[in-house]
């Protein structure tokens, strides 16, 4: 899927791509770990692999992301839960992305973590909540 200066963001933030996640794709830091993870979102929808991987951190990276492979998702939207300063260079976003595969709709509930170096935000890891039932 190709953006333009007038596209509304894949991330979901009402905001043009030109205006969002798009300086973020051309190499701008991310002011904090939320516009990050957006902009990961947004990459992904984008199949951005350079991007991914260029903002996941050295400790925990990948050799590779494939986000147009076989089984590539179709991202339906993104819900930012919440979005936690937890020290200095540290932080944590808990976010919900849904999005379609063989027809089948899923849900990825994630609390990542996040850390800053030299002024940039890298994705670390994450965990995924335990889904709740209620009786």
């Amino acid at each position: 899927m190709k953006q333009t200066s007038k596209s509304a963001c894949p991330c979901g933030s009402a905001l043009r791509y030109a205006e969002c996640c798009g300086p973020l794709h051309d190499g701008a830091a991310a002011p904090d770990a939320a516009a990050l993870m957006r902009s990961r979102y947004s990459a992904y929808v984008l199949a951005i692999e350079a991007y991914l991987l260029s903002t996941w951190h050295p400790s925990t990276r990948p050799t590779q992301v494939d986000p147009d492979g076989a089984l590539a998702p179709q991202w339906l939207g993104l819900q930012v839960r919440r979005h936690v300063t937890t020290g200095p260079e540290t932080a944590i976003v808990e976010f919900v992305a849904r999005y379609r595969v063989g027809g089948r709709a899923q849900r990825l509930h994630e609390v990542s973590h996040f850390v800053q170096q030299a002024g940039r935000w890298y994705y670390v890891d994450g965990e995924f909540p335990a889904a709740t039932s209620s009786k």
